[in-house]
This record gives C-alpha cells, sequence and structure tokens, in this order.
C-alpha cells in the first residue's frame, strides 16, 4: 500500500515502464559484457614463442591493447581479492599462523616483479603448450604480485583494530564465524579495503610495461597491451606513440574510476564506523542510475538476496582470533616455530645447494653493497613522502567533495609508468651531464608516494566525524590536534601506507636505477639495477642472490621499523 498510494485517491495504477534510466543501465551493462567476452576470446587463441604476432604502434591498434590490459588488470584484482579474505583473515585470527604468514606476505612483498617474471613465465608457458593462455597467466600473476600484498595487509590491519564495543556486540547475538566475518568484519574494513584496491589498480599500471613485454634470458614475450606498446615505443624513440599511450592510459583509467571504483567509494561509505551521520555523501552516477533502474533491480534482485542469505548462514568455518589448542600453549608454540624453522632451514639449503655452485663471496659482497644503497634511497624517499603526503592526505580525506575529485586525478599520476618519463630523464640527465645516481632517484618516488597518500585519505575518511565534532567543541588547538586527535586516527592506516610504501619503492628500483630510451643506457647503481640486468642476462644464480639480498633487508626493516609501530597502532590507536 505504502508503493501504490495512488489506490488510495481512487487513482488508476499502471505497471511502470521501462524509462531512459533502464535504457542507459541495460546498454552500459551490455557494453561491459561484449567488450569482456571479446577481451576474454583473444586470451585463448594459438601461441607460438618462435611466431609471436608483432606489437603495432598504429594508434588504431590502441583500443584492443587498452582492452586486454584492463582485463589482465581486474582478472588480477579479482585473484587479489581472494588472496586477501583468504591469507589475511587467517594471519589475523589464528595467532600460531600470524607467526609464519605476516613474515611470508614481507618476503612475498620484497621480491620485485622481475624475481617471480624469472622463475614463474617458463612455468606458465609450459602449463598450456601452443596457446596464449600460459604467457596471459604469467602476466596476470606479474600484476597480482603488484597488487595483493597491499590489500592483504590493508585488511588485516582493519580485522586486528575492530573497536571492542562492535565485536562483544557481534559475540552477545552468538554469530557465527561466518557471520560474524561477513556482517561486521568485510564492513568494517571495507572503506579502506575500497581504497587500497584503487592503489593496487595503480600499481598494476605501473608494472605494466614489465608484465606484457617479457624479458627473461632468451626468452622474450611480447602480449599485446598497452605495456608492450610502450616497450616497443621506447626501444623505438617514438615520442609519438608514447603520447598516444599516455592518452590510451587516461582514458582507461578515467573509465575504471567512473565505472568501477567511484561507485565502490560510495557504497562503501555506508560502512563507515561512527555515531552520528556523515555530513557530506559521496555520490556516483552510475550507482544512482543502477539503484534507480526498474529493470536492472528486478535482474540484480534474486541476486542480491541469495548474496545476503549465504551471508547469514551459520557456518563455523570462520572462527574468531585464538590461541587455543590441544597443545599447552608454550609447547605448541614451540612445535610450530619449529616446524616452520625446519621448513625455511630446507628451503634455504635446497638454494645454497643449487646456486652455491655458480655464487662467490665477491658476489655476495657486490649484492649486498647495491642493496645498501638502495635501502638509503628508499628511507630517504619514504621519509619525504610521508612529510609530504600526510598532511594533503588528511586535508583530503575530511573533505568527500574534495576526495571525489582528487581521486581520479591521483589514480592516474599513481598509474602512470615510470618507463614513461625514461626520454625525459635520459635528456635532462644527458643534456646537464647530472649524476644518474641522484637525478634517477625521483623515477622511484612514483612508486613510493601514491601508497602512503591514499592510505592516509583512506583513514581520514573513515574518521569518525563525532570524534572531529568533540575536538571542535572544545576548541582543540592545530597543534594539539594534529598530535593527540587526527595523527593517532589515520595512524593505522599510515603505518599500512608505510610498509607498502617501501615495498613498492624496492619494487620501483628496478625500472628507476636502470632506465634506457633507444640505444642511451643510464644505470644509477644499486640492487634494482642489478637484478635487472641479470634478469635481461638470465643469469638465475645471481637473480636468486639478489631477489634474496633484497627480501633480507625488507624483512629486517620491517622487522625492526614496521612491525612495532604496527603494533603500537593496533595498541595505542584503536577506534575504542
Amino acid at each position: 500500500m505504502e508503493q501504490h498510494a495512488e489506490v488510495l485517491t481512487g487513482g488508476t495504477w499502471r505497471q511502470p515502464v521501462p524509462g531512459w534510466r533502464d535504457l542507459v543501465a541495460t546498454l552500459l551493462v551490455l557494453g561491459v559484457v561484449i567488450l569482456i567476452g571479446i577481451g576474454t576470446h583473444q586470451m585463448v587463441a594459438p601461441f607460438a614463442v618462435e611466431h609471436q604476432p608483432a606489437i603495432s604502434l598504429s594508434p588504431a591498434a590502441l583500443p584492443l591493447y587498452t582492452l586486454r590490459t584492463v582485463l589482465r588488470m581486474l582478472a588480477a584484482m579479482s585473484a587479489s581479492l581472494f588472496f586477501t579474505f583468504t591469507y589475511a583473515t587467517l594471519a589475523a585470527k589464528s595467532r600460531r599462523a600470524e607467526m609464519v604468514l605476516i613474515p611470508i606476505l614481507d618476503v612475498l612483498q620484497s621480491v620485485p616483479i622481475l624475481g617471480y617474471l624469472s622463475f614463474t613465465v617458463a612455468f606458465f608457458v609450459a602449463l598450456f603448450p601452443g596457446n596464449v593462455m600460459g604467457p596471459e597467466l604469467a602476466a596476470i600473476f606479474a600484476i597480482f604480485t603488484s597488487q595483493a600484498w597491499n590489500m592483504a595487509f590493508s585488511f588485516y590491519q582493519s580485522l586486528r583494530t575492530i573497536p571492542t564495543d562492535l565485536d562483544e556486540a557481534s559475540r552477545s547475538f552468538r554469530e557465527s564465524g561466518w557471520q560474524r566475518f561477513w556482517r561486521l568484519e568485510v564492513p568494517f574494513a571495507m572503506p579502506g579495503l575500497v581504497w587500497n584496491m584503487m592503489m593496487s589498480m595503480s600499481g598494476g599500471w605501473f608494472f605494466v610495461v614489465a608484465s606484457e613485454a617479457i624479458a627473461v634470458g632468451d626468452l622474450q614475450i611480447a602480449l599485446p597491451g598497452v605495456g608492450s606498446y610502450v616497450a616497443k615505443a621506447i626501444a623505438q624513440r617514438d615520442l609519438a606513440a608514447v603520447g598516444w599511450a599516455i592518452s590510451a592510459m587516461t582514458v582507461a583509467i578515467l573509465l575504471c574510476d567512473q565505472l568501477v571504483f567511484r561507485p565502490m567509494v560510495t557504497w562503501a561509505d555506508k560502512f563507515r564506523f561512527e555515531q552520528t551521520a556523515a555530513q557530506i555523501i559521496p555520490r556516483s552516477w552510475v550507482l544512482d542510475l543502477f539503484r534507480r533502474s526498474g529493470l536492472i533491480a528486478a535482474v540484480s534482485g534474486p541476486l542480491g538476496a541469495a548474496i545476503r542469505h549465504g551471508a547469514r548462514a551459520r557456518f563455523s568455518i570462520l572462527p574468531g582470533r585464538t590461541a587455543t589448542g590441544l597443545l599447552p600453549r608454550g609447547v605448541g608454540d614451540a612445535l610450530w616455530l619449529g616446524l616452520a624453522s625446519g621448513a625455511l632451514a630446507y628451503v634455504g639449503w635446497a638454494i645454497v645447494r643449487h646456486a652455491g655452485s655458480a655464487l662467490t663471496w665477491d658476489d655476495l659482497r657486490t649484492a649486498t653493497g647495491n642493496g645498501a644503497l638502495t635501502l638509503a634511497r628508499v628511507a630517504v624517499l619514504v621519509a619525504l613522502a610521508s612529510l609530504i603526503w600526510v598532511p594533503i592526505g588528511v586535508a583530503v580525506g575530511l573533505r568527500p567533495k574534495l576526495t571525489a575529485r582528487v581521486q581520479p586525478v591521483s589514480q592516474f599520476l599513481a598509474a602512470f609508468p615510470a618507463n614513461l618519463l625514461f626520454p625525459v630523464a635520459v635528456f635532462l640527465i644527458v643534456r646537464f651531464r647530472l649524476s644518474p645516481g641522484i637525478w634517477l632517484c625521483p623515477l622511484m618516488i612514483l612508486g613510493t608516494q601514491w601508497y602512503i597518500l591514499f592510505n592516509v585519505i583512506a583513514g581520514a575518511s573513515a574518521f569518525p566525524s563525532d570524534f572531529r565534532e568533540v575536538a571542535a567543541s572544545f576548541r582543540v588547538r592545530p597543534w594539539r590536534w594534529w598530535r593527540e586527535v587526527m595523527l593517532p586516527g589515520v595512524f593505522p592506516y599510515f603505518v599500512t601506507g608505510a610498509i607498502t610504501a617501501s615495498g613498492g619503492a624496492w619494487n620501483a628500483s628496478i625500472v628507476a636505477e636502470s632506465v634506457s630510451w633507444g640505444s642511451t643506457r643510464l644505470t644509477a647503481g644499486g640492487l634494482g639495477a642489478y637484478i635487472a640486468r641479470m634478469t635481461e642476462a638470465g643469469d638465475y644464480p645471481r637473480i636468486a642472490l639478489g631477489v634474496a639480498v633484497m627480501s633480507v633487508l625488507v624483512i629486517a626493516l620491517n622487522r625492526l621499523l614496521w612491525r612495532p609501530l604496527y603494533a603500537y597502532a593496533e595498541r595505542r590507536t584503536r577506534l575504542d
């Protein structure tokens, strides 16, 4: 009766007819489905390494190349989301699993994308012989390694900082682990996770050249996509082609923002943890269009009902965080650590046995010296990025209208591959006879600063409005407001961003410490340049050595600096 009030006044009820919103929404859905079908059809074609299709630098080829690149990135994003919900949840809920999984995640984050490609591309190619699906999976896996770790750290941080009163309320309703996961933990983590998904998507764009233009020793594979297009344009010193690639990337990033991430940001805003209504609510024209389309609502209604029914089922496969077991705590921990240490020792022994005969102590000293140089660069860049982007991220995150304007711009800047700046960097360094060891470092910032910015924006966006109103009512002075209100509020998000920023800087060193433009090649030294050089030569023992040194340095930095800060954030800055 509430929906058909005209009957009470003597009016005649008429069956609603599809309007322009239904037409536009249907065309939009059909267009996306058709594009996905075209792109996926290209990913199962016959393939031979000896007879690969040539990459065309014609602008007419860019639409299809861009479509295939976007599909690879969305496939990697789906895999990253599944990895996040499983791996990060297990690490957050099981103390003994956390003792192993988080250090492993540190190692995975520290391995550069070239390290993954060097040892996995042959496996994927052999998995689907004679079919392009093998190289496609290798590229998707490489993009996955640039996305998954950031999302997993964000979700893990959110699960560890759920306010105690919300957790107690969930347990008082006797919700099962499955219900608590979908009705409390995922919604609480969603605002930060969405922003980190955007950051991860940008990270995929940053490494798209290395993912699609695969060069490991004698194995050369160029998959049709924007990355391989850029790689060929750089090799041929074609500035016009570089400009066309930038235009295609701009269009793709803006479309992804409007069709995917802006609706997700708007939808996730309802999960913000606060006790007063937000003053400004983010909007998305795509989400409004689908919400007001009766045809889309009728089609998606059964699916939504099924999803809600599944989330409310009383499964018990997701327990709460616990340390209990069949054995006493001390004995169980000792046994668990013994097993993990034994497995790690075996892996280390296997690596030394296979690579030790080809390496010398001079190789170790060379790799360690290069690692120390890159470590110094990473530390300076992370510190500078923090000083610059934390205040800017807070200012943007507290203003939803400004966030909506800054989001697509920051996404594009974060996604901008450093390879496209090689012509400018090489020209300026050669023209003014500058030191590559210093002036190539700004290229590493492209893989560093945006992690901090996006996470701080996410933290400021999720900061409860009632806390801000209390601070304003007590007239807290600016310096004290920063020290006692805002910085503690965004500190867990900043630590997550700083951890991933550090890993991003290490990865960016692969492309930033050794650059080329045509036949001109500049190197800044460092561990990134060392790994890139060994990958190009196909020297697998020294690739493994460089990756191992980078992993040790990153883990040491995480254990000595970031993890204590993480524990401090969890202990002192919870929104309880």
